[in-house]
C-alpha cells in the first residue's frame, strides 16, 4: 500500500495541472458584531492616537458561512493589532480598518465583479483579502490587478489557476496576487485521498471487505469537473472499485434520489465533494436514511459548529476536509486562536477564517518595507515566514501556500458523537521509502470510525 500511495501521488499532482475552478469551497444566524470596549474600563491601558489607518476590504458571500468566517477572522486580527498599538509603517502609527464587501458570489459570481470595484472606488483600500466562488474571483483578481493594482489575497478559492499560470507567467501584471487559504486544489486532492485511503483501511480491517466500492457525490459545479473525471482513474491505485457518480445541484434541498442510487450501487465509502448548501441535507438524510456507506471528501457544511444540530445529529461520522481542528494542535498558536474565536463569535472556525492570518501577514510586510507603497509590500509578502493557527505559511514561486510537512497540510476532521473532531494526519508517512521515520501527526489527533450504521450493515 506504501508504494500505492507513492503512486497515488504522481497521479494526483498529474491531476492537480487539470483540475478546475475550484472554490471550496458553505452560521446562518444574523451576523454578530463584536462590541466596542467600554471606555470605563482598563483606564490603566495606553491610548495609541493613529496617525492614520490602514483599510482592508474583505470579499466574501456574507450571508453564507463562507463569508461570514472571513469576516470574524478578519475583524478579530483587526481588533487584536489595533489593541496592540496598531501597525508602525516608518515614523507614523497605523490603526486597521476592515470594511465588509458582500458580493453574493454562490448566487450572483459576476455581480461580485461589482460589489468589489465599487469599495475599491469608493473607499481605496490599500489591501483587499478574501474571495470564495472560483467563477467570481477569477474576473475580480483581473480587476484587482490589471485595472487598478491592489494586493489581493486570496481566502477562500483553490483553484491552481488563480495563480499558476499566471503570477509565474507574467509576473509584473499578476504580482498583486497572493492565498493564504486553503491549500491548492491540487493539494486539497492529495489530502482527501489521503483520507480516502484510512477509511477504505477502516473496511478492510474491520469488515473483511478487501476491495471496498466507492460512489462519488459531487455538486454540480463547473470547479469539480476534472475531479469528478478523473477521480475514478485513483480509486484503483487504492484498491477501491468505482461504482458510480451522483450529482445534485449545490443548493438542492433534497437528495434522496442520489443517495438512493448510491444504496443500490452497494458502494461502502461516498467520496463527497461539496462545498455548497447541499451540505446540510446530504448529512441529514446519508444518517436518517442509514445509507450504509462511509462519508469522505469535502463537505464545507460540516465543518462548522452548527452542522450536527442542523442535520438533527444524523451528520455524527461525516469524515472532512478543514483547515482547524479543535482537539489538533497543529501549531502553538492554533488552540488559543481557536479557544478565543469560538469565544467571540460562538463557532469554530473553519478554512475561510484563516483571513486572520492573511491581515496579519499584510499589516507586517507593510511594516517591515516600512511603507504602504504596493511595491514595497509586494517584496516584503514575499519574504513571508510565519507560524499561525494553520501551519508555517511560506509563499512559493506562484505566490500560494507551501503545502507538506513542516509548512501548512490542512487536516481531516469527524464528527464522533457529536464532537468536531481532528482525525488526520495521526500517522501519515508522507515518503515511506526515502524518508521512512518521518511521521507526521498533531497532538490531540484521534484515530478515524466508521459510522455505527456501517458497521452494522457489512457485519450482517
Amino acid at each position: 500500500m506504501k508504494s500505492k500511495l507513492l503512486f497515488i501521488a504522481v497521479i494526483v499532482l498529474a491531476l492537480g495541472m487539470i483540475f478546475g475552478a475550484m472554490g471550496c469551497a458553505p452560521v446562518d444566524e444574523e451576523e454578530e458584531v463584536t462590541p466596542p470596549p467600554d471606555e470605563d474600563e482598563d483606564v490603566d491601558e495606553e491610548v495609541v492616537d493613529f496617525d492614520g489607518e490602514i483599510k482592508i476590504a474583505v470579499t466574501g458571500p456574507m450571508t453564507n458561512i463562507q463569508g461570514e468566517m472571513m469576516w470574524w477572522g478578519a475583524e478579530m486580527a483587526m481588533n487584536e493589532i489595533n489593541a496592540d498599538g496598531g501597525v508602525t509603517i516608518g515614523d507614523e502609527t497605523y490603526s486597521v480598518r476592515v470594511i465588509q464587501v458582500e458580493t453574493d458570489e454562490i448566487m450572483d459570481p459576476l455581480g461580485a465583479v461589482s460589489a468589489v470595484e465599487n469599495v475599491i472606488i469608493s473607499e481605496d483600500p490599500h489591501f483587499l483579502v478574501g474571495g470564495f466562488r472560483t467563477e467570481a474571483v477569477t474576473p475580480y483578481t483581473d480587476l484587482v490587478a490589471l485595472d487598478y493594482q491592489k494586493i489581493f489575497v486570496i481566502c477562500g478559492a483553490a483553484t491552481n489557476e488563480l495563480l499558476e499560470g499566471r503570477v509565474d507567467v507574467d509576473y509584473d501584471t499578476w504580482k498583486y496576487l497572493f492565498r493564504v487559504t486553503p491549500i491548492k486544489s491540487t493539494d486539497l486532492v492529495t489530502v482527501t485521498i489521503l483520507m480516502l485511503n484510512d477509511v477504505a483501511m477502516a473496511v478492510r480491517e474491520e469488515l473483511g471487505i478487501e476491495q471496498p466500492k466507492v460512489a462519488i457525490l459531487a455538486e454540480a459545479l463547473e470547479w469539480n469537473e476534472a475531479l469528478v473525471q478523473m477521480a475514478p482513474q485513483i480509486f484503483p491505485t487504492l484498491g477501491l472499485e468505482f461504482v458510480g457518480t451522483f450529482r445534485p445541484s449545490a443548493t438542492a434541498s433534497d437528495v434522496t434520489t442520489e443517495l438512493r442510487g448510491i444504496e443500490a450501487s452497494e458502494a461502502h465509502i461516498i467520496y463527497t465533494i461539496l462545498s455548497g448548501p447541499v451540505g446540510i441535507p446530504y448529512g441529514r438524510q446519508w444518517g436518517e436514511l442509514e445509507i450504509p456507506a462511509a462519508s469522505v471528501g469535502i463537505n464545507v457544511e460540516a465543518q462548522k459548529s452548527g452542522y450536527y444540530p442542523a442535520t438533527d445529529g444524523y451528520g455524527d461520522y461525516d469524515f472532512t476536509l478543514n483547515t482547524f481542528a479543535q482537539n489538533a494542535e497543529i501549531t502553538p498558536e492554533t488552540i488559543p486562536f481557536m479557544d478565543k474565536f469560538v469565544e467571540l463569535y460562538g463557532q469554530l472556525p473553519n478554512y475561510n477564517a484563516d483571513t486572520y492570518t492573511a491581515v496579519y501577514a499584510l499589516v507586517e510586510a507593510a511594516e517591515r518595507a516600512g511603507t504602504l507603497d504596493t511595491e514595497a509590500v509586494i517584496v516584503e509578502m514575499e519574504k513571508t515566514d510565519r507560524i499561525g493557527a494553520a501551519g508555517r505559511l511560506v509563499f512559493d514561486e506562484n505566490h500560494d501556500i507551501t503545502w507538506g510537512p513542516g509548512y501548512v497540510t490542512a487536516v481531516g476532521i469527524q464528527w464522533q458523537d457529536g464532537e468536531l473532531l481532528g482525525a488526520w494526519p495521526k500517522e501519515w508517512r508522507p515518503d515511506p521509502e526515502n524518508a521512512p521515520d518521518l511521521v507526521v501527526g498533531y497532538e490531540g489527533i484521534v484515530p478515524y470510525k466508521l459510522p455505527p450504521h456501517v458497521l452494522e450493515q457489512w457485519r450482517e
